[in-house]
């Protein structure tokens, strides 16, 4: 892997990525919508590591310039794509309006897919390649923080593992990173005050963490858990269903 694409690049963690990356000697190639913060961003990143970075503004809820980003991956070789840019919504489901819930859907499920989708195939036909998509602890625990963001992160997680069961035959590693609450911008975007949680991790460790995790080549990781046995009882919890999946006729239990 000799290039990264990181969205959401211009602060919080994807702008940990693109150190702990170019400090790793990766090329760069940094999406976000402040194009003045991307262009500062990448020329310290230059300068410090003598790697090069490319920017490239762009809002991934504009279709136009979503394109723009998906046309970049089909180009020159992306060996690491980070789907790293999402965003929450202030207020709860019922008071959202429509129109900002389809925002929230466009940014944290439809862009990620899509640009997960435009990376792959060069991947495949290189034969090696990863995908490390952000998603979140309330994916799996939405009585918690009971909204649509929560929803969103589940979908990234049942995204990151129907990629890897497809293509990881194919050199393809896909990592599923699980925050819990971290110190970022995204608090105060949604009407939050971060400061009024009981635990928050710095936006380093996170990252340093999931990197941790990236070199284990983990499905899944999740900084903040003490114990790994957790999720592996939980994954095997789950795959102990599959085969109750294929049944003709409904369990005897839903038997009038």
């Amino acid at each position: 892997m000799t290039t990264a694409l990181i969205t959401g690049a211009s602060s919080g963690i994807g702008a940990v990525y693109a150190d702990r990356l170019a400090a790793r000697g990766l090329d760069l190639v940094l999406v976000a919508r402040a194009a003045d913060k991307l262009e500062e961003r990448a020329a310290r990143l230059r300068q410090a590591y003598a790697v090069a970075v490319e920017v490239l503004p762009a809002d991934l809820t504009e279709p136009t310039q979503l394109a723009q980003v998906e046309a970049r991956l089909g180009g020159a070789p992306i060996g690491l794509l980070i789907n790293n840019a999402g965003a929450n919504l202030p207020g709860t489901f019922d008071t959202a309006d429509a129109a900002d819930l389809d925002w929230l859907i466009r940014l944290n499920v439809t862009a990620p897919t899509r640009l997960a989708r435009a990376a792959i195939p060069g991947m495949v036909a290189r034969g090696e390649g990863a995908i490390v998509n952000i998603g979140s602890v309330v994916g799996l625990a939405p009585d918690i923080f009971p909204d649509t963001y929560s929803a969103t992160k589940s979908f990234l997680l049942t995204l990151s593992q129907a990629l890897a069961t497809q293509f990881g035959p194919k050199g393809i590693y896909v990592q599923a990173v699980l925050p819990a609450a971290t110190r970022t911008d995204i608090w105060a975007r949604s009407g939050r005050n971060v400061d009024d949680l009981p635990a928050v991790m710095e936006v380093e460790d996170l990252v340093d963490a999931a990197l941790n995790g990236f070199d284990r080549r983990e499905p899944v990781s999740i900084p903040v858990l003490p114990d790994a046995a957790q999720w592996e009882a939980f994954e095997a919890a789950r795959r102990a269903m599959l085969p109750g999946f294929s049944h003709a006729k409904p369990a005897a239990r839903y038997a009038s």
